[in-house]
């Protein structure tokens, strides 16, 4: 058997901890759906209190008082307000990856249908999760280490979508000249949807991510394969 060195101990205690900082379950197949996610009392009131005034002007004790317990408590389990800052954005970005991953592996070969599904999934995530999915603007926040570790998963879905897009224009269906940019635009007019949408709004989540994959894929420069009306993967 291998020696376990002190640092691979501390590479499998975290791959341990990435593998268990998931909100909800696995979606599989059924990646377009969203049941009711239930936080933990300390999360959630996290949440509130760093939507309501940002990280920076939320308190530990307000959070602890919006859950009714001592300040002693809280620490307990939650070591500090960077910890439930961490804990939050990295649940938020491991469930939207999960997603994405699925809903990559039922879009088929084809890069027009990939980049429809990614573009779908980021966007009923920002809608269906904004709350979360709006704290991605306290990244600066982060202390170094957690910022490059979240940095780390996030430039998942730029890999992922850069991927397609160059496959597409290979493949001709992709006409846009500069890739590097167009996906950039691309994901950051998708992560931007959580930053506006809400649900008592005139659009649902479905028709906003409809709209969005039809802008995502001019701005990659969409070339149809044959004649036909509407965008890949939707009637």
């Amino acid at each position: 058997m291998a020696r376990q060195t002190p640092r691979t101990k501390q590479s499998n205690r975290m791959q341990r901890e990435e593998a268990g900082l998931g909100f909800e379950p696995d979606p599989g197949p059924n990646w377009r759906r969203y049941e009711e996610r239930e936080l933990s009392p300390f999360l959630e009131a996290a949440l509130e209190e760093f939507g309501a005034h940002g990280y920076h002007g939320g308190s530990v004790r307000a959070i602890a008082n919006r859950v009714g317990v001592t300040l002693p408590t809280l620490y307990y389990h939650h070591e500090s307000k960077q910890n439930l800052l961490v804990t939050l954005l990295m649940g938020s970005m491991h469930d939207v990856l999960v997603r994405c991953r699925n809903a990559l592996e039922e879009a088929g070969e084809r890069p027009e249908d990939q980049v429809a599904n990614i573009v779908e999934c980021i966007v009923l995530y920002m809608t269906h999760r904004h709350r979360l999915a709006f704290l991605d603007k306290e990244i600066d926040n982060l202390e170094p280490g957690n910022r490059e570790r979240y940095r780390a998963q996030r430039e998942e879905l730029s890999v992922i979508l850069r991927r397609v897009t160059l496959d597409g224009i290979e493949d001709g269906v992709f006409a846009t000249p500069y890739p590097t940019e167009a996906v950039r635009a691309v994901l950051s007019m998708c992560q931007a949807v959580a930053t506006w949408f809400r649900p008592e709004g005139l659009l649902t989540e479905t028709e906003v991510a409809h709209r969005y994959v039809a802008i995502a894929l001019d701005t990659l420069g969409f070339r149809r394969r044959s004649k036909g009306t509407g965008v890949p993967g939707r009637a």
